[in-house]
């Protein structure tokens, strides 16, 4: 064994004792230190010959590149919808790392049946009951990927196909409606060889809602004369958070034939409250299901989960012929439904988060986040330098300035923002207007970071 990996491993204790403190101070200075860095990174380094061993590397990273790195776990990180990480997902996250599970089958192994256990909690959370199945995977991109190759296999047993072996030519021209779909949607379309341009968006609602007009819908549906097709519904759009109607559309089933997928990356957290789970009714009438962890649930990167209706498809699509690995069985491995064969032991964190605060804790981070998000909506309102684009529905706020909303002028808004240090958002265009987009989804998100949030923005907004 080389000699310094021998030395880490005699020391693994004290290497571990010192990560364990650099987090644990990083974890809680994240609420005052700056939101993200600007400076220029480092000018790359040579790769040593030797290495330093374990605490050697610790203390050049500490150095090097520690001091860059974002406080994106932290209260005022309102980019993007970025969660934080719960100290119960942390704890699970060093573990995963510790037992170093693969998690493509089952064999020699209970990580996978934890795996099933936690997906069977998330089901549940969000509604969704026995008919849906579920796996973890990195992000909304891949599970939105995962329930449209789904959706893409469906078309095939449709129009009398097997796409998984003939291939997506075989299909024909698809057609993909949606009123407002994110940005993956696209992505996962041209990763399946279905293709960007065959999105078509369907008219929205007045008033400047992101939400679908289903009698549109209806009409593009009927203008196919019957051809099998993909819907993508969003329960939760990115810029002012919309709801599509998921009952409306489920509806149309009865005189259409689509596969419904919805996009809940973060709008599936709305379940968990009372006062907002109407948004989401109907879920549980989808076909496929995207749901981002990294987001609302507060777990580390990388986690997302997605659901279907039909795992016996998804198994097609995605199942490992190869004896080594053991073919698909009626409970099948983890291998056989997603696009990866090795898979990290990703279920653990959330299983600790939802272990240790349980449906009530996670109800309170959600709820506290859309009352924060709808104080600093009233108090961008009130600013006579900025205006709000949409109603605070749940947990986005998204304003422009008031006076030549220009990007040039917007962009310089958000600069000055992340200067500060004290927070940082991310651009958006909504009804043509450049924009900015404060998005709540962290776990220690207080009022008082609320009021710091407002008083840059007061400041920045008046020096334009």
């Amino acid at each position: 064994m080389d000699p310094v990996l021998a030395d880490d491993l005699a020391r693994l204790p004290e290497l571990l004792q010192s990560a364990r403190d650099m987090a644990a101070h990083e974890v809680a200075g994240s609420a005052e230190r700056p939101v993200v860095a600007l400076g220029p990174a480092p000018t790359r380094a040579t790769l040593p010959e030797r290495g330093e061993g374990g605490a050697g590397a610790l203390a050049r990273f500490t150095e090097r590149w520690a001091p860059g790195l974002s406080a994106s776990a932290g209260p005022r990180y309102l980019g993007f919808v970025t969660g934080g990480v719960t100290p119960a997902s942390l704890t699970g996250d060093w573990l995963t790392s510790a037992y170093d599970q693969n998690l493509s089958g089952a064999t020699g192994s209970w990580g996978a049946a934890l795996e099933h256990e936690t997906v069977g909690w998330l089901a549940g959370l969000f509604g969704l009951g026995e008919a849906h199945s579920g796996a973890f995977v990195t992000g909304a991109t891949m599970s939105n990927t995962v329930g449209l190759a789904i959706a893409r296999e469906w078309l095939g047993e449709r129009l009398g196909v097997d796409v998984s072996r003939a291939g997506a030519a075989a299909l024909g021209p698809v057609d993909v409606l949606s009123g407002s779909p994110h940005s993956s949607v696209g992505k996962a379309l041209s990763v399946l060889g279905i293709g960007r341009d065959r999105l078509r968006q369907v008219p929205l609602l007045p008033g400047g809602r992101e939400a679908v007009d289903v009698t549109a819908l209806d009409a593009a549906l009927d203008a196919l004369d019957g051809r099998p097709v993909i819907v993508v519904a969003n329960a939760g759009t990115v810029n002012t958070v919309d709801f599509d109607d998921l009952r409306a559309i489920a509806a149309l089933k009865e005189r259409h034939d689509f596969w419904l997928h919805v996009d809940a990356a973060f709008g599936a957290f709305a379940a968990l409250s009372p006062a907002h789970a109407p948004l989401v009714a109907g879920l549980d009438a989808a076909d496929s299901v995207c749901v981002d962890l990294h987001k609302w649930l507060n777990v580390p990167y990388d986690a997302a989960v997605q659901f279907t209706r039909r795992r016996d498809l998804q198994v097609a699509v995605f199942h490992n012929a190869s004896p080594y690995l053991g073919l698909p069985t009626g409970d099948p491995d983890f291998l056989h439904l997603t696009p990866e064969n090795s898979r990290r032991m990703r279920a653990l964190p959330a299983w600790f988060s939802l272990m240790a605060y349980g449906r009530a804790g996670h109800r309170e981070i959600v709820e506290r986040n859309v009352e924060l998000a709808r104080r600093l909506g009233s108090g961008i309102d009130a600013l006579p330098g900025l205006r709000l684009l949409a109603p605070v529905r749940l947990n986005v706020v998204c304003f422009t300035l008031a006076e030549k909303p220009t990007q040039e002028r917007v962009d310089a808004l958000a600069r000055a923002v992340a200067a500060s240090g004290e927070a940082f958002l991310t651009p958006t265009v909504h009804a043509g207007l450049p924009a900015l987009r404060a998005a709540f989804s962290n776990w220690r998100t207080t009022e008082d970071d609320t009021r710091r949030v407002l008083d840059v923005l007061t400041t920045a907004s008046a020096t334009l």
